[in-house]
C-alpha cells in the first residue's frame, strides 16, 4: 500500500467520523431543545452506519478522492421537528449550527494532539510539519498518527465550513431562512438542492477559497510550535 493510499484511507476514516460527530451534535442539540425525535431513531451515536447516506456519505466521498478533490460529502439528514421546540427559530438555529461547531471542536482536538507531538516525540517537530506537507518522514509509529490526526484536522475544517454555507439543505441556510418572508423561503428551499449540485461539482474554487484561511489558521498555530 503507497503513501497515497493510506492517505485516502485515512481521510475517509476522517470523514465517516466528522459526519457520525456532525450529525450527533444535531441530534443532541435538538433533543436538548425539546425535540427528541433523532434520539428516538438512534441518531445520537458516533457510529457511521446510522448517518450513511449512499451518495454523501459513500458514492461523492469516493469520487473526490479519486480525483485528487479534498473529501466533500454529507451524510443522512438529522430529523428535526420544530414544532417541538420551545423557541422554533432560536432552537432550529442552535440545532443547525452545533454540527459545524462539533467538527471545529474535533480540528481544534486534532491540532492540539498535533502540538503534543511536536513538543513531547523525539523529531517531533519534523514528523508533524512532515504529515502537513503529505509526507511520511521516518518510521516512527508516530508517522502515521500524525498523518491520521491531520486527516481528521483538515477533513473536520472542511466539513465544518462547507455545511455553514447558506445554502439549502446545509446548516448555514437555517440562519437565513428565518429572516424571509414565506413566499421567498419557499422558493429558496426549493432551489437549494440545485444550488448545493453545482456548488460541489462546479464550485471547487470557491469552496478551497473559503476553507483555505480556516485550515491555514489550524497549520500556523503547528507551525509556530
Amino acid at each position: 500500500m503507497t503513501l497515497q493510499h493510506v492517505d485516502m484511507l485515512f481521510q475517509f476514516i476522517a470523514f465517516l467520523f466528522a459526519i457520525s460527530v456532525h450529525e450527533s451534535a444535531h441530534a443532541w442539540t435538538a433533543n436538548l431543545r425539546g425535540d427528541p425525535t433523532a434520539r428516538m431513531l438512534g441518531r445520537v451515536s458516533l457510529n457511521p452506519i446510522k448517518h450513511i447516506d449512499p451518495i454523501g456519505t459513500v458514492a461523492l466521498p469516493l469520487i473526490a478522492m479519486l480525483t485528487h478533490f479534498p473529501v466533500i460529502g454529507w451524510a443522512k439528514p438529522t430529523p428535526v421537528d420544530p414544532r417541538n421546540f420551545k423557541n422554533p427559530v432560536w432552537d432550529d438555529i442552535l440545532t443547525a449550527v452545533a454540527g459545524p461547531i462539533s467538527n471545529f471542536i474535533v480540528a481544534t482536538a486534532a491540532t492540539i494532539c498535533l502540538g503534543l507531538i511536536c513538543v513531547v516525540a523525539p523529531n517531533g517537530r519534523l514528523i508533524v510539519r512532515g504529515a502537513l506537507s503529505g509526507y511520511a518522514l521516518g518510521n516512527s509509529a508516530l508517522v502515521p498518527a500524525s498523518l491520521l490526526l491531520f486527516a481528521f484536522l483538515e477533513i473536520n475544517v472542511l466539513l465544518a465550513v462547507f455545511n455553514l454555507i447558506p445554502v439549502p439543505p446545509l446548516d448555514g441556510s437555517h440562519v437565513i431562512r428565518h429572516f424571509l418572508s414565506d413566499e421567498v423561503r419557499r422558493v429558496y428551499d426549493m432551489l437549494g438542492i440545485f444550488g448545493l449540485m453545482a456548488l460541489v461539482f462546479f464550485g471547487g474554487n470557491l469552496l478551497m477559497g473559503l476553507i483555505r484561511p480556516f485550515l491555514s489558521f489550524y497549520i500556523a498555530i503547528l507551525m509556530r510550535i
